[in-house]
């Protein structure tokens, strides 16, 4: 019997080991520095109310920027990110051409959306709101992202220092010039982003 438990205790020693080592480490232990948009993993996700039946989503990609961090002082920390709006991508091929219109994003006229960071507060352990001016549709609003630290390491497949982050934030697309459809398309737009930054 106390040959049983000890193995147990030695086995689930070995697993809390394990475990520890591949817990994402906290932004105390992230590296600081200026780090570079990582496009190929780097998403802007955007959902809205489609005729008060479903909510709808799309997809922006095609991200450049940076991104200059602290972990000892997340005050610090500076965002500029430029994301190309022609990146546009829906399930339907139709309303994706139709998005890059003059009816909706008017890509020929206003090729990009930016993103400028202002004053970050930290609001946890691994979060803080980034407030900062959105860039839309040729108008400029603040905004503030609700930031989630995600994980850091090098990256096994290129051995690039990588840092991600989620961050979440409504706009009012109105408030940008986009009205088509307001309101029996929804005017309020959920943006999730998945950021990923490789060490520079």
């Amino acid at each position: 019997m106390q040959k049983h438990l000890l193995a147990a205790s030695t086995f689930l020693g070995v697993l809390c080991s394990l475990a520890a080592a591949h817990a994402a480490p906290l932004p105390a232990d992230v590296k600081s520095g200026i780090y570079g948009v990582e496009p190929a993993h780097t998403q802007v996700i955007f959902s809205l109310l489609h005729f008060g039946f479903t909510h709808y989503s799309g997809l922006l990609s095609d991200a450049s920027g940076t991104l200059a961090f602290d972990p000892k002082d997340m005050t610090k920390t500076k965002l500029n990110v430029v994301l190309k709006v022609d990146s546009v991508q829906t399930t339907s091929p139709r309303l994706t051409s139709e998005l890059k219109t003059e009816k909706w994003l008017d890509t020929g006229r206003y090729p990009t959306a930016t993103f400028v960071s202002g004053v970050v507060t930290p609001t946890g352990e691994g979060t803080a709101n980034i407030a900062g001016n959105l860039t839309l549709h040729g108008i400029t609003k603040p905004i503030v992202l609700r930031a989630t630290f995600i994980g850091a390491g090098e990256n096994p497949m290129d051995k690039a220092y990588t840092l991600g982050f989620e961050g979440m934030t409504t706009i009012n697309r109105s408030e940008f010039g986009v009205t088509t459809y307001v309101p029996m398309v929804g005017d309020q737009v959920q943006l999730t982003i998945a950021g990923a930054f490789e060490r520079e």
